[in-house]
């Protein structure tokens, strides 16, 4: 319960920020519906309204407020409608519908994981070469880090357009440009890990003459075990947003970040939220296995967790 309660507490406190917010966001539409049902508001031409403060017209219609909460297509929907929409495209609907919104995180997700598992191998092997290898650590490493400055939304259409012109289309470029957001967290964090035995350690194994082999199965790699899975853990939330950036330039029908591009052209806001609350509790889903499969690994190695 000490955990719970604090938990509980902030997430009512946001609920209830979020629905103060519904009120001056959607103020003007439920003005505009209540005029054309005949009622009176205040200011009463449109243009007055368009110009007038948010906070203003509350203050000016209170008998508006109510009709913030139920508007069809809101500019910030309530939490009570993204939660209807998460149960209607979650549970109401058959997995196979393409309205399914667990066939399009299964969509997303399978690019996530494919992307995920390349940024993953490819972040260990350049961190165990950057460790043992002092030319790659002053020449990749500096690569590695410069290749992070570029914007993701300017990266994937080039990614994308390169890979559709050598035949390469499905899964695979949205993979790729997971692997890209995935593999730099690994690289740094495997680097911090294979780096953290003490000297005295590796003066002492040093001392008895043992192969380099033998120091990385028996040292570095196991004192790195807890930085490899704290690096993990932000990859494959890394790796799911490079799956629905990785939607968004192809015009995909399929996927969250389909869902979102439907959301967008078509003002369905409720639909956007929704995508990106079950984008949100993919992730942490997501998040969560890797922590159960590094306490398990970690309480194998009789470490604590």
């Amino acid at each position: 319960m000490r955990r719970v309660l604090p938990v509980l507490a902030v997430a009512a406190a946001l609920i209830g920020l979020w629905y103060l917010a519904v009120i001056p966001m959607n103020i003007h539409a439920a003005l505009t519906d209540a005029e054309r049902a005949g009622a009176v508001v205040t200011p009463a031409t449109a243009k007055e309204r368009r110009d007038a403060g948010a906070i203003g017209l509350v203050v000016k219609n209170p008998a508006q407020i109510g009709a913030t909460f139920s508007q069809e297509r809101p500019r910030l929907p309530t939490p009570d409608q993204v939660a209807v929409e998460l149960w209607q495209t979650t549970v109401e609907k058959k997995i196979t519908s393409k309205r399914s919104l667990v066939f399009h995180g299964w969509i997303t997700l399978s690019a996530t994981l494919l992307g995920f598992a390349i940024g993953t191998v490819a972040g260990i092997a350049l961190a165990i070469g950057i460790v043992h290898s002092r030319v790659m650590d002053m020449s990749v490493m500096p690569w590695a880090i410069v290749s992070q400055t570029i914007p993701i939304i300017a990266l994937a259409p080039m990614i994308i357009v390169v890979l559709y012109s050598v035949g390469v289309q499905g899964l695979l470029p949205k993979a790729v440009i997971s692997a890209y957001l995935s593999f730099f967290p690994v690289v740094v964090g495997m680097v911090k890990g294979l780096r953290s035995p003490a000297l005295a350690q590796l003066d002492l194994l040093k001392t008895y003459n043992t192969p380099q082999s033998s120091v990385f199965w028996k040292l570095r790699l196991p004192a790195s075990t807890p930085y490899l899975f704290a690096s993990l853990k932000v990859g494959i939330a890394a790796s799911l947003i490079g799956a629905i950036v990785g939607e968004l330039p192809t015009g995909a029908v399929r996927g969250l970040g389909a869902r979102l591009l439907a959301g967008s052209y078509y003002g369905q806001t409720i639909q956007i939220w929704s995508a990106l609350f079950g984008a949100a509790i993919l992730a942490a889903a997501l998040v969560s296995i890797i922590g159960l499969i590094e306490r398990l690994t970690l309480r194998r190695m009789g470490l604590s967790v």
